[in-house]
């Protein structure tokens, strides 16, 4: 059985990039990285909030530190299948990520009926979150297509594009499905290069080639922003009328 690893320190760099471009750094890397255990797998997110979207409001502000809740599953679960209930924590750069895997069966029932499924360290941290914000619920459905690769020499140095980015407000339930409104261009991706230490050289000096800069997204934000703009305009109309 794979080993699924629970406690994550690393620092995450992001690059909007389109798929022509994932393909040349692909070859130009391609004898230093290897497939990671999922390789091809669609990522579906739930992530909780507030009635106010107190969570993602405090990220959009860039402060030195912010925390996000969310479920994820990697393709649709059933009641059976190991979800991951993570809890991501980010102080000046750093990410710090706590994951518990539970059964789809068990994460429901821990936020319908506030069963807690276990006693672990890191499932009271969840619940402690849960209770200092007070009625987390889920908020925004998050899903993508996500190709990963390893470092050959770095197992910490992982590199993932995610095409395919949509979102949905409404029928918020991993067993719903992978469907939703797009976020970005079909010929857009997103690159994120998570390491615990300095980036290798021949990894620098690829992005130096292609001319790959960093760039600030979240994809939580980013839906938020297009539902809050568009009940904005919403609202407009009405006062217009």
């Amino acid at each position: 059985m794979m080993k699924v690893q629970t406690i994550f320190e690393r620092t995450e760099i992001k690059y909007i990039i389109t798929l022509k471009q994932r393909e040349a750094l692909l070859k130009m890397i391609e004898n230093y990285i290897k497939p990671d255990e999922y390789g091809e797998s669609t990522v579906c997110s739930l992530y909780f909030d507030t009635d106010d979207y107190l969570l993602i409001r405090n990220s959009l502000d860039k402060p030195a530190y912010k925390e996000k809740l969310r479920l994820r599953s990697y393709s649709t679960p059933k009641r059976d299948s190991n979800v991951f209930l993570e809890l991501k924590k980010k102080y000046r750069g750093v990410v710090y990520k706590r994951r518990q895997t539970l059964r789809y069966t068990e994460a429901m029932d821990y936020f319908i009926n506030d069963e807690m499924p276990n006693e672990s360290q890191i499932m009271r941290e969840i619940d402690y979150t849960m209770m200092r914000y007070r009625d987390l619920k889920p908020k925004m459905f998050i899903g993508y297509d996500r190709t990963a690769f390893y470092s050959k020499t770095d197992h910490e140095l992982r590199i993932t594009f995610d095409k395919n980015v949509r979102f949905r407000t409404d029928h918020l339930d991993l067993a719903k499905g992978s469907y939703g409104e797009r976020i970005l261009q079909n010929n857009l991706c997103i690159m994120e290069i998570k390491s615990l230490n300095t980036m290798p050289l021949w990894l620098t000096s690829s992005l130096n080639a292609l001319k790959l800069f960093p760039g600030s997204f979240s994809k939580y934000g980013t839906a938020y922003r297009i539902v809050t703009e568009r009940n904005q305009e919403l609202m407009g109309g009405k006062h217009c009328a």
